[in-house]
Order: C-alpha cells, then sequence, then structure tokens
C-alpha cells in the first residue's frame, strides 16, 4: 500500500469518530481545546490499538471477527447514544442544571471503541496484504486524533445553538452511525 493510499485509509477510518467527537462537543458547555485534544487523543489512541488487535486476530481467526465485529459497534453505538437521547429528554430545563465541562475518562473510551471496530476489521483485511501494520495504525491513529480534536471544536459552537438538543442530536447520530455499519455490513 503506497502513502496516498494509507493517507485516505487513515482519514477514512476517522469519519465516525469525527461525527461522534461534533456530538460530544456539542453536549459540553464551551470545551476548551485542552477537552478537545483529550477527546482527540483517546479517539487516536484507540484508533491506533484496533487495526493491530484486528491485524493479530486476522492472522488467527478472521472470520470469527469479521462476523460479529459490525452488531457489537452497533450495540455500543446504539446504548450509547441511546444514553444521550434519554438524557437530553430528562426533565431538566437548561438553567436548572451544572453546565458540563467534560465528559468521562471511560465514556470516551467506550464511545472511541465503538467507533473503531470498523479499523479492527480494517485490520483483519490487512493481515493478508503486505502492509506495515505499525506505520498504518499510526495513520489511522494520528488522523483520528485531528479529526477528533476538530469535531471537538466544531460541536463547541454548534452546542450553544442546540442547547439540551445537542445530546439529543449526538445521540441520533451514534445511533445513525450503528445504523450505518449494520447497513454498509448487509448490504456490502
Amino acid at each position: 500500500m503506497n502513502i496516498s493510499a494509507t493517507i485516505l485509509l487513515a482519514f477514512g477510518m476517522s469519519m465516525d469518530a469525527f461525527a461522534a467527537s461534533i456530538g460530544k462537543g456539542a453536549t459540553l458547555h464551551k470545551p476548551k481545546f485542552s477537552e478537545a485534544l483529550r477527546t482527540g487523543l483517546i479517539f487516536g489512541a484507540i484508533e491506533t490499538l484496533t487495526p493491530l488487535i484486528g491485524w493479530g486476530l486476522g492472522m488467527l481467526a478472521s472470520q470469527l471477527v469479521l462476523e460479529w465485529n459490525h452488531w457489537i459497534a452497533f450495540v455500543l453505538l446504539v446504548f450509547l447514544g441511546g444514553r444521550m437521547v434519554i438524557e437530553g429528554f430528562r426533565g431538566n430545563s437548561d438553567e436548572d442544571e451544572e453546565p458540563q465541562h467534560r465528559h468521562g475518562f471511560w465514556l470516551l473510551v467506550t464511545t472511541a471503541i465503538a467507533t473503531s471496530l470498523d479499523a479492527m476489521a480494517v485490520g483483519v483485511g490487512l493481515a493478508f496484504l503486505q502492509v506495515n501494520i505499525i506505520a498504518t495504525a499510526l495513520a489511522i491513529g494520528c488522523a483520528t486524533l485531528i479529526m477528533s480534536t476538530l469535531g471537538m471544536m466544531v460541536g463547541r459552537f454548534i452546542g450553544p445553538l442546540l442547547g439540551k438538543r445537542a445530546e439529543i442530536l449526538g445521540g441520533i447520530v451514534l445511533i445513525g452511525i450503528g445504523a450505518q455499519i449494520l447497513w454498509v455490513h448487509f448490504a456490502g
């Protein structure tokens, strides 16, 4: 795989994380760049590891991974998205509650895992090609770091416009990503 194909793959793999990060940024009260970078680092680190894990699994048992990865991603994303939608519809008005400035570490890790399972499936496929998996995984992780950080900052500007609806919209985006993963699996 040449460098341009690696870069295209890397940014393609980062799009789910970008969309999820917009939703995460929109649900926070004026997230700082440091929070956006923290989110980008978490998403990027996990997106670096998952193709490596997929590559290793591809060497062992690729068919089992490919049969279940879409369902695992779907369930995780629907769970997280559903939780966000429910929280968005809760009875508290925007003025009654303390604005949230930071997402919990484990919430970000879970979201990052859910959005990076496609990268794991790509890693399985890469196990059958002559590629430098370390360089490819690092490229995917760096692209995800950049796109997730940008997504959080985009969400910063969308959040005040949407108010509490931002959390509902973020949840719908996560559910949509999960549905899209299933659609691509069954349509393709």
